[in-house]
C-alpha cells in the first residue's frame, strides 16, 4: 500500500449511504422503502482453503453482496485485492444498483471480493483460488439469479474458470452466468473497451454542452489498468492529448504531451509506467493536481478528498472508477465550477456491455463490435442527457442528479413489487 492512500480511511460503505441519503432527502422518499433500499439484501461471507503449490493449505475470505433485486437479478463484478472489505463490497454492490438504474437496465445491484493479493500467486494457484471460491458463492450466483464479471485483479481467464466450474457443477455449458469471457466463450466484441469507451463518450457530451473542444485538450489519468489505459488511447483518438498518467507504483508527467501506446509498451516490460523516456516521475497526488482539462480517475475509491479538491485544475472530472470523489469533495467541485461526471454514469458503459454480453449469451447470439459500440453510445448518450436535464431542473451536481433519476427508478420498482409475503 503506498503512503499517498494511507492519509485518513474513509469508509466506502459510510460514503454510498451518504449519498443515497442526499437523493432520498431530496425525493421525500417513504421511511420504509428508505430502510429497505439503504441496506443491502444479502450479504455472503465464506472462508475457504486453497491448496499451494508447496502442498500447504491456506484460508482465504471472501464475499457476494447482493444489494437490490428490484429490477432484474443481482450484475457485479468480484474483485481479487489485498485491501477487499465487507465494507468496500457492500458500497461497490450498492453503486451498481444506482449504475444499472441510471442507464436502465435490467438489472439490480451486486458485488464481490477475495482479500488476496494474486502477483502473488501461481497460474494454478489462482485457479484453484477461482473455482473454489465461485463454488463457495454458488448458492447465490446463476444467469437468472446473480451475474458476476471481471473487476480489480479479475481477468476474463479468471471469467472462464468461474463459468467452467459452474457449468461442470449443473452438467452442461451456462455461458450465461458470468461476463466479461473471451470471445470464444460466449464473450461479447467491445466488452474489453466497454468502461473507457463509455466514459469517453459522456466526456464528448460534458465537451458539447461546456462549449469545449476536445481537440487539444489536456489530459490527466489516474490509474492505468484496463480502463485507464484504454481511456487514455481513446481520449487520443478524439485529438486530445494526455499529459500525465498513473499506476500503483505512481505516475509521470509531460506537459507536452505522452505517447500512449509507448506508455502501454513501457509498463508492459516494466512493470509500471514510471521512468518512461521523456517524462517526469511524479506521485499519484500530483497526478489528480495535474493543469489540464479532462481529469479522469480510473484507481482506487477516495483519491478526491476535501484535503485535494481545492487543487483539481480540470474542467471535466470523468469517474472511470468507482467511488474516486468523497461528497465533501464533491460539493468544493460544484462550488469551484468543475463540472464532475459521476462514476454511476460515468463507468455504466462496462456493466452495459455486459448486459449485452448476457443478452447474447441467452439468445446464443453475436453482434458486431460495431453493433455493442453503437447500441452503447446509444445508451451512455440518452442516459447522460437524463442526468444533465435533472441535474440542472433541481440546480445540483451530477452526482445527485444521478442518484435522483436512479434511486427514483429503483424505488418505484420495489414499491410496485410491493413486500412479500
Amino acid at each position: 500500500m503506498t503512503t499517498e492512500k494511507v492519509a485518513a480511511p474513509i469508509s466506502a460503505w459510510a460514503v454510498a449511504q451518504q449519498q443515497f441519503d442526499l437523493a432520498a432527502d431530496m425525493l421525500n422518499l417513504d421511511p420504509g422503502l428508505r430502510h429497505v433500499l439503504r441496506e443491502p439484501r444479502r450479504e455472503l461471507t465464506v472462508h475457504f482453503p486453497v491448496q499451494m503449490d508447496d502442498g500447504s493449505v491456506k484460508v482465504y475470505t471472501g464475499y457476494r453482496v447482493q444489494h437490490n433485486l428490484s429490477r432484474g437479478p443481482a450484475k457485479g463484478g468480484i474483485r481479487y485485492h489485498q485491501n477487499v472489505s465487507l465494507d468496500e463490497v457492500k458500497a461497490l454492490a450498492m453503486w451498481m444498483t444506482w449504475k444499472c438504474a441510471v442507464v436502465g437496465i435490467p438489472y439490480g445491484g451486486g458485488k464481490g471480493g477475495v482479500i488476496v493479493d494474486p502477483k502473488k500467486l501461481s497460474m494454478k494457484e489462482l485457479e484453484h483460488l477461482s473455482r473454489r471460491f465461485f463454488t463457495e458463492i454458488e448458492v447465490l450466483v446463476g444467469p437468472e439469479r446473480d451475474i458476476p464479471a471481471p473487476d480489480v485483479n479479475t481477468t476474463p481467464q479468471v471469467m472462464s474458470w468461474f463459468m467452467d466450474t459452474y457449468s461442470m457443477h449443473v452438467g452442461y455449458t451456462v455461458p450465461g452466468v458470468v461476463t466479461g469471457k473471451p470471445i470464444s466463450l460466449g464473450g461479447s466484441e467491445g466488452r474489453n473497451e466497454a468502461t473507457a469507451r463509455g466514459c469517453v463518450y459522456t466526456i464528448a457530451e460534458a465537451a458539447k454542452h461546456l462549449g469545449m473542444d476536445l481537440k487539444g485538450a489536456k489530459v490527466a489519468v489516474q490509474g492505468f489498468g484496463n480502463a485507464g489505459s484504454i481511456a487514455a488511447q481513446l481520449m487520443c483518438a478524439e485529438g486530445s492529448t494526455v499529459v500525465a498518467v498513473s499506476d500503483s507504483q505512481g505516475g509521470i508527467r509531460n506537459m507536452a504531451g505522452l505517447n500512449i501506446d509507448g506508455v502501454i509498451a513501457w509498463k508492459k516490460e516494466h512493470g509500471t509506467v514510471r521512468g518512461y523516456p521523456g517524462s517526469k516521475d511524479i506521485s499519484n497526488a500530483e497526478v489528480l493536481e495535474t493543469e489540464c482539462d479532462v481529469l479522469i480517475p480510473a484507481a482506487l475509491e477516495n483519491q478526491i478528498t476535501a484535503a485535494n479538491a481545492h487543487k483539481v485544475k480540470a474542467r471535466i472530472v470523468a469517474e472511470a472508477a468507482n467511488g474516486p470523489t468523497t461528497p465533501d469533495a464533491d460539493e468544493i467541485l460544484f462550488n469551484r465550477g468543475v463540472f464532475l461526471i459521476p462514476d454511476i454514469l460515468a463507468n455504466a458503459g462496462g456493466v452495459t456491455v455486459s448486459y449485452f454480453e448476457w443478452v447474447q449469451d441467452l439468445n446464443r447470439d453475436h453482434w458486431t463490435e460495431d453493433d455493442v459500440n453503437a447500441k452503447l453510445k446509444t445508451i451512455m448518450v440518452k442516459a447522460f442527457g437524463e442526468v444533465l436535464m435533472q441535474a440542472t431542473k433541481e440546480g445540483v451536481n451530477m452526482r445527485t442528479g444521478a442518484y435522483l433519476n436512479a434511486v427514483q427508478r429503483v424505488a418505484d420498482a420495489t414499491a410496485m413489487r410491493g413486500l412479500y409475503p
